[in-house]
């Protein structure tokens, strides 16, 4: 239709350069935060910009919404200062299908979106994050200390002093064995264990189990039965956002068979496909937002814009917040704002004034 291609030829140049502008907003601020510590530590300008080519396409995952929200408030309200889109509603076309056209492109970039962000900016800002930590020496060590790991649905419970991951050894082990009941089968001390081909082997291990009513305890024979993983009993430094779809997957799984508290990584993981829908949402939110200005259109739908991101990532911290805790449930603490905003934006869309 003529008019869907009139509207797209305005929208498309008015969201390049809202892209641009608020990618070099987000990596300057970026870049100026750390600029002071990577000089402290004598940083060579090369690296730090390598640190900002990184951070370029996690720019443009933040800036997209924002930008899709203020071009198409912009280009409606543009419409509607010259009249034009009044003479559009006059003529009989209601506002939902004048822009339709905009919202198929907020579907069909939704889908674009989580490829984007799962192919290109989850890999580039997991090198980001490490080169960045490297120039500011912040590389954490993932020895660990008082570890207790639950395995095999409850049946061994590990409990280590401490963990050195240079050497893969388990230090201070304790090792309780239950049957399917969780009942209590054996308990096996070791001084010490070190990971060899694919198992743990206990050095001067006793084991403690119960013959005939009586305690009884020998020496530890080597069984082969412990394939923990060493990973699972690294200090925790793996963040959901810089894993793929896949290797997010399989690290929620290793958190709840390991008995670690995983909502805030489930919930980083379906707060990964609701932000993949954020370009929808805020394109609905937009859409009204065209006919309410005819003077200032540039700061007001700026404004606008900010306003309603604004609120609506608020609304998604807070229910995020409330599901990492516990408070909600993580599939409704990711979905909930997401739902709630795209059936607000319906409704403005439906009501608006033409």
């Amino acid at each position: 239709m003529t008019l869907d291609r009139y509207l797209l030829k305005l929208f498309f140049p008015i969201l390049l350069a809202a892209l641009v502008m608020f990618v070099l907003l987000f990596s300057l601020i970026d870049l100026f935060a750390n600029l002071w510590r990577y000089i402290a530590n004598g940083a060579q300008i090369i690296q730090i910009l390598r640190v900002s080519l990184f951070y370029l396409p996690k720019c443009v995952s933040y800036s997209l919404p924002v930008s899709l929200l203020f071009a198409a408030s912009y280009s409606l309200g543009d419409l509607y200062a010259k009249n034009e889109l009044t003479v559009i509603s006059t003529s009989g076309i209601p506002l939902w299908r004048f822009t339709v056209s905009l919202i198929v492109f907020g579907i069909l970039i939704s889908i674009g979106f989580y490829y984007f962000d799962d192919s290109v900016v989850i890999p580039t800002y997991a090198q980001k994050t490490s080169l960045s930590r490297e120039l500011l020496q912040q590389n954490g060590g993932l020895n660990n200390s008082d570890v207790v790991i639950i395995s095999e649905g409850g049946k061994l419970v590990y409990s280590v002093d401490y963990y050195n991951d240079a050497d893969r050894s388990l230090h201070g082990v304790l090792i309780l064995e239950r049957d399917e009941s969780l009942d209590l089968v054996s308990l096996i001390r070791a001084r010490q264990a070190r990971w060899v081909q694919s198992r743990w082997v206990l050095d001067d291990g006793t084991k403690y189990f119960w013959s005939h009513g009586i305690l009884t305890e020998r020496p530890y024979f080597e069984e082969g039965r412990y394939t923990e993983d060493p990973g699972t009993f690294r200090r925790s430094a793996v963040n959901v956002e810089e894993l793929k779809t896949q290797d997010a997957i399989l690290f929620i799984e290793d958190l709840k068979r390991a008995g670690f508290p995983y909502f805030k990584a489930l919930s980083d993981y379906y707060r990964r496909f609701a932000f993949s829908v954020t370009p929808l949402v805020v394109l609905l939110l937009s859409i009204p937002m065209g006919g309410r200005f005819s003077k200032n259109i540039l700061l007001m739908s700026l404004l606008a814009s900010l306003i309603a991101a604004v609120i609506y990532y608020v609304a998604q911290m807070v229910t995020m917040m409330f599901a990492k805790l516990g408070y909600l449930d993580p599939l409704w603490g990711a979905w909930a704002p997401v739902v709630f905003f795209i059936g607000l934006g319906i409704l403005f869309v439906r009501t608006a004034r033409t």
